[in-house]
C-alpha cells in the first residue's frame, strides 16, 4: 500500500518519497533536507482528548500522523511504551516549577540523561522495523557536539542490521560526554574523534552524503537531526508541557537553548500542526549565529568558540534550512540558491519582505559563559534547582523575558541533566553534582575510541574498512 504521507526536500530537485524511504535515507539526495509535503493537523477537539494519556500514547498518536501507511498506530504504540520503559520519570518529560511564569521541562530522564533519548529510543525500533521488513542493512554515520552520540550508540548498540559511526570533535565535549560515546563497546558501535570541531564532523557527514555511489554502496544512513524521524518524537514534549499549563486558552512561550536547531524547529512542527504557542526564543551562548540573525536577518558565518555549553558550539545549524523553506513559502528553489551561497560565501541575507509571517514567532537571546555560570549559581541559591550549562542559557532567555513582557507561561527546556557537565555545575554552585545510579561507574568503565583526521576520504575509508 502507498503511504498516504509524503516527504519532500527543501531544494526542491528530488521527487517525494515515503516516511520509510525519508526515515533510511536521512538526508535527500540533492542535499536537502526532508519534511511532509503538507502538514498534518490536529483534529477539532484532539489536543484536549490527550489531556490525561500516558506520554507514549501521546506519542505513538503524533508519530502516527507522520509516518501514514508504514507503520501503524499499534506498531508505534509497542514502541513508545518499550522506548519510554527505559526513563526514570514517570512523567518521561516532566514539568519543573521554577516561579509562577517559568517551568522547566526536562528532557533529561533517559539512559545516557540527555534530551537526545527522548528520540533516539524510538529511532532504533524504527530503524529495526523498516530493515527487517526489507531485509537490508544500514550504516548510520553522525555528527555529534556531545548528546546526539552517546544517545545514538547506547541506542543502536549491538543491532544486527545496523552498523553505527559517531563523529565527534576531539577534545570539545565534556570528559563525561566523551566516557559515555567510547564506553559503548559494542558489535558495529563505533565512537569517532576528528581533528577539529563539530561543523568539520557535519561537513564530513554531508559530503558522504552527496558522494551518491558510496552512500548506495555502503547504504548510508543517518541519525542526526537532518533525519525527519529524529524530530518527529520531539514535537510531543511541546504538546505534553501544553496541556500541562493551560497553554491551549493562553498559549506558551518556549525558550530553547539552541545549537542545531532541531529542538526548536520541532516546536514549530508542532505549531504548523495546530498547537497554539506564542512564540519560540532561540538561546544561544558565544556562538549566536542564530540570535544575530533573529536580530538583523543575517546568517554570517565565523570561527567556531569553545564554550561552556559545548553542546552549542555551533555556526552552521542544519535545521534552520527547514524554518528558511517554510519562511520562504516552500520554494525548494529558492532555498536552494541561498544555500549553496552560504556554502561558497559563509553568508547570505533574508530581508523581511521575502519572509512569511512566521518569522515574528521567533525572537532570539545570548548567553555568554559568565552569565552562564551567574544563572547556575542564582539557580540553585535562590531556587534550589542544579542546572547544566546548556539548560541555564534557555533557562537565563526564559527570565529575561519574563522580566520584560506579558507572557503567563514560558516552558525553558532543560536539556542535560547536570551531571554531564560537572565541572562547570561546580565552579557555579560549589556543589559537584552526582551521576544517576544507573551512571554512577561510567568514569571508569572501559573505553575505546578512533581517532581521525579531519577528511571526507579518512572517514569512508574507516567506514569501509569497519563495516560488517
Amino acid at each position: 500500500m502507498t503511504s498516504s504521507i509524503q516527504y519532500i526536500s527543501t531544494r526542491g530537485q528530488d521527487a517525494p518519497i515515503s516516511f520509510a524511504d525519508a526515515l533510511l535515507a536521512g538526508l535527500a539526495r540533492d542535499g536537502g533536507l526532508y519534511l511532509p509535503t503538507a502538514w498534518p493537523q490536529f483534529a477539532a477537539g484532539e489536543l484536549e482528548s490527550m489531556a490525561g494519556m500516558p506520554y507514549a500514547e501521546i506519542s505513538a498518536r503524533i508519530m502516527a500522523k507522520f509516518t501514514g501507511d508504514d507503520i501503524s498506530f499499534d506498531e508505534l504504540l509497542v514502541m513508545t511504551r518499550n522506548a519510554y520503559a527505559t526513563f526514570s520519570a514517570e512523567d518521561v518529560t516532566p514539568l519543573t516549577r521554577v516561579n509562577d511564569q517559568i517551568h522547566l521541562c526536562e528532557l533529561y530522564h533517559g539512559p545516557t540523561i540527555a534530551f537526545k533519548d527522548v528520540a533516539m529510543q524510538v529511532l532504533s525500533p524504527l530503524f529495526d522495523h523498516q530493515l527487517e521488513k526489507r531485509g537490508a542493512k544500514a550504516v548510520i554515520l553522525g555528527a555529534t557536539s556531545g548528546d546526539t552520540g552517546s544517545a545514538a550508540l547506547e541506542a543502536f548498540r549491538d543491532r544486527n542490521m545496523v552498523d553505527i559511526f559517531i563523529l565527534y570533535p576531539d577534545g570539545r565535549v565534556s570528559p563525561v560526554q566523551e566516557q559515555q560515546m567510547t564506553s559503548v563497546i559494542a558489535n558495529g558501535a563505533y565512537a569517532v574523534a576528528v581533528g577539529g570541531d563539530f561543523d568539520d564532523c557535519q561537513a564530513i557527514v554531508k559530503s558522504l552524503f552527496g558522494d551518491l555511489d558510496f552512500r548506495d554502496q555502503v547504504g548510508l544512513s543517518a541519525i542526526n537531526s537532518i533525519n525527519w524521524a529524529r524530530l518527529m518524537p520531539q514535537i510531543v514534549y511541546y504538546v505534553t508541557s501544553t496541556l500541562a499549563l493551560g497553554g491551549l486558552e493562553r498559549p506558551l512561550t518556549f525558550a530553547v537553548p539552541t545549537g542545531n536547531f532541531g529542538n526548536i524547529f520541532a516546536g514549530y512542527a508542532a505549531m504548523k500542526m495546530g498547537l497554539p504557542v506564542k512564540r519560540f526564543i532561540c538561546a544561544s551562548n558565544r556562538n549566536d549565529i542564530l540570535t544575530r540573525f533573529f536580530d538583523t536577518g543575517k546568517m554570517e558565518r565565523r570561527m567556531v568558540e569553545p564554550s561552556l555549553s559545548p553542546s552549542m558550539d555551533i555556526q552552521v545549524s542544519s535545521n534552520f534550512e527547514r524554518l528558511m523553506f517554510e519562511l520562504l513559502g516552500r520554494d525548494g528553489d529558492q532555498t536552494r540558491d541561498i544555500m549553496n551561497r552560504f556554502n561558497q560565501s559563509g553568508e547570505f541575507t533574508l530581508t523581511r519582505d521575502m519572509m512569511g509571517s512566521d518569522i515574528d514567532l521567533f525572537t532570539g537571546f545570548r548567553c555568554d559563559d559568565a552569565a552562564t555560570l551567574d544563572e547556575i549559581g542564582q539557580t540553585w541559591r535562590n531556587d534550589g534547582i542544579m542546572v547544566d550549562p546548556h539548560s541555564a542559557i534557555g533557562l537565563a532567555a526564559a527570565r529575561a523575558a519574563a522580566a520584560t513582557s506579558d507572557d503567563d507561561h514560558i516552558v525553558a527546556l532543560a536539556c542535560a541533566h547536570p551531571a554531564k557537565f560537572p565541572d562547570a555545575v561546580e565552579k557555579a554552585t560549589g556543589i559537584r553534582p552526582e551521576l544517576p545510579p544507573h551512571l554512577a561507574d561510567l568514569m571508569e568503565r572501559p573505553h575505546q575510541r578512533m581517532t581521525i583526521a579531519a577528511t571526507a576520504d579518512a572517514v569512508a575509508d574507516l567506514i569501509t574498512e569497519h563495516k560488517r
